[in-house]
């Protein structure tokens, strides 16, 4: 009965249920898998993603993160947990248009050693999106004190390390909450793909020439279908 679940509500510490569904949608929204009520709308799930890859795609500091990528002497991407999908991502899409790209850490090992080979002229990108490991803070202002730039990646929780860029840093802020229980990477996969796609574009015929040797390498060794 209503009495008997206003009762377990009070005993649990909260006043009634509204105050229960707010406390899960806090949960919620630093990342937290919670099970909605009832099944999903996926027609509304989809418009929704389709909202939120249209709002990461539409920052302006993506021209800039693409130009740094493109120019840089080395590159370097970083992630853990979930934001090292997003980042191996592109990795592989990025070695494809220029060379020393790299992801980091190695498994198993920790940053320390990996910041060692990070210099000015350098770029770091950091894959942040919510849930992220203790000590990212961190780590950005310790690859910002390499003089190398700072690309950081995540969601607007992400924010609030900003300040541990650099001045010359760029915050490329991109959504995924979703209704669901779980987060979506897709606005993340997008955001690759058109970093990828502006980096391949700036380096012109190298950029051309590079890809043109990869699929050539794949080919001999008979790596692909």
């Amino acid at each position: 009965s209503k009495a008997t679940m206003s009762r377990l509500f009070r005993s649990l510490g909260y006043s009634d249920f509204d105050e229960v569904r707010e406390h899960l949608r806090a949960i919620r929204s630093v990342g937290e898998p919670r099970a909605t009520d009832g099944p999903a709308s996926l027609p509304v799930h989809a418009r929704a993603e389709a909202a939120a890859i249209a709002a990461a795609l539409s920052r302006p500091a993506i021209a800039d993160a693409v130009a740094a990528l493109a120019d840089a002497a080395h590159v370097h991407v970083v992630g853990w947990r979930n934001s090292h999908v997003v980042a191996l991502h592109l990795r592989q899409q990025l070695v494809q248009a220029r060379p020393h790209v790299r992801l980091a850490p190695a498994p198993g090992q920790v940053m320390g050693e990996e910041l060692a080979d990070i210099e000015p002229g350098d770029v770091v990108v950091v894959v942040g999106f919510r849930r992220r490991p203790a000590g990212f803070g961190a780590f950005l202002a310790e690859a910002a004190r390499t003089g190398a730039r700072v690309v950081l990646v995540g969601d607007p929780s992400a924010a609030e390390h900003l300040g541990r860029i650099g001045r010359s840093g760029i915050w490329v802020e991109c959504p995924v909450a979703t209704d669901l229980s779980f987060d979506s990477y897709a606005a993340a996969m997008s955001l690759v793909a058109v970093l990828a796609d502006g980096v391949l574009a700036r380096r012109g015929a190298a950029g051309r020439e590079r890809v043109t040797g990869i699929s050539a390498t794949y080919q001999r060794l008979a790596e692909v279908e």
